[in-house]
């Protein structure tokens, strides 16, 4: 950071006042968010960083948030994350917060490290992804007092915390009306086993959009090219084949990818990962910038004010390519 960029200096750069500028930094749920996005830009832009020790005196916190990186799987799902991940450093940055990881293998593991990390650090919140049916994390860190916000809905459990998710079904309606827009009238679906509340929400777009005649052209299997081939296969064997599919992430369009090559059938992916990109599917993409900058926004507004702040469910978009 150059010694003469000031807080003024960016409150010039990005024409607000002084006092806009301080707000975007620490009470940014009172600044509309195209200001913030200005603000934001300028900071990036000049490189300026407000000085951390003075806030931490100021407010008594270490400006640390704690979120949990995942395991690789098939290298494909993964880059999900890690998209979501790089969005929130970047967010948190852009208001003086540094992100710490941690692993842990499942929601027991994950409550330990929480007990570990907040006797060991002067952590001010947490960041919750993969939420489920019964999860365990949230209900730890509520009854403790303990901020956070969640990267996915409570999924039935009471919307007593803030977060952020993005609106699976609508992602997959999109890609089903996609492919009846082509001319496709028997359209299969490939997804999780029920139960996963992420998978059983995108399978509720598909659902809802061919109509209930059509529940037998769906297969459930492992998140997995390979299950996702075989799954397509199976589908694609039984009388009456659909002529296009819809898949619960881009891993299973990659398999159902493999198994309809040369045969015509489309195949829509969801996730829009760089996989998606080099096959040329079609797939559906999160807004995950967003959802981080959404998720720092709610964490800002509960450390900052105290507030429970409204959740946010954020739209999908279809990237068409040559698969559909």
């Amino acid at each position: 950071m150059a010694d003469n960029v000031t807080i003024i200096t960016v409150a010039r750069r990005a024409q607000v006042s002084r006092q806009t500028v301080s707000n975007v930094l620490n009470t940014p749920h009172l600044v509309r968010e195209e200001t913030r996005e200005r603000v934001r830009r300028a900071i990036e832009e000049l490189g300026y960083r407000a000085n951390q020790a003075a806030r931490q005196v100021r407010t008594g916190r270490s400006q640390t948030l704690a979120v949990r990186i995942e395991p690789t799987r098939d290298g494909i799902n993964s880059l999900v994350l890690d998209r979501f991940l790089h969005g929130l450093t970047v967010a948190a940055a852009s208001v003086g917060y540094r992100v710490m990881l941690y692993a842990a293998a499942d929601d027991d593991a994950e409550v330990a490290t929480y007990a570990d990390l907040l006797a060991a650090y002067d952590l001010d919140a947490f960041v919750l992804t993969d939420t489920h049916h019964g999860d365990i994390r949230t209900s730890w860190l509520a009854e403790r007092g303990v901020p956070f916000v969640t990267f996915g809905r409570p999924w039935g459990a009471p919307e007593s915390h803030p977060w952020v998710d993005v609106d699976g079904a609508a992602g997959t309606a999109a890609a089903t009306r996609r492919l009846l827009d082509i001319g496709h009238e028997r359209i299969g679906f490939l997804g999780w086993p029920p139960g996963n509340a992420v998978g059983d929400d995108r399978r509720a777009g598909w659902a809802s959009t061919v109509g209930p005649e059509f529940a037998d052209l769906s297969r459930f299997t492992a998140d997995d090219v390979a299950e996702g081939e075989a799954a397509a296969r199976d589908l694609l064997s039984i009388p009456d084949a659909p002529t296009a599919l819809v898949c619960a992430s881009d891993s299973l369009a990659a398999g159902a990818f493999a198994a309809t090559r040369g045969t015509g059938v489309a195949v829509i992916g969801f996730d829009d990962t760089p996989v998606a990109g080099v096959l040329g599917l079609t797939s559906v993409a999160q807004p995950l910038t967003e959802a981080a900058a959404r998720c720092m926004d709610l964490l800002t507004g509960v450390l900052d004010g105290g507030i429970t702040p409204e959740p946010v469910l954020l739209q999908p978009t279809l990237v068409i390519r040559e698969s559909a």
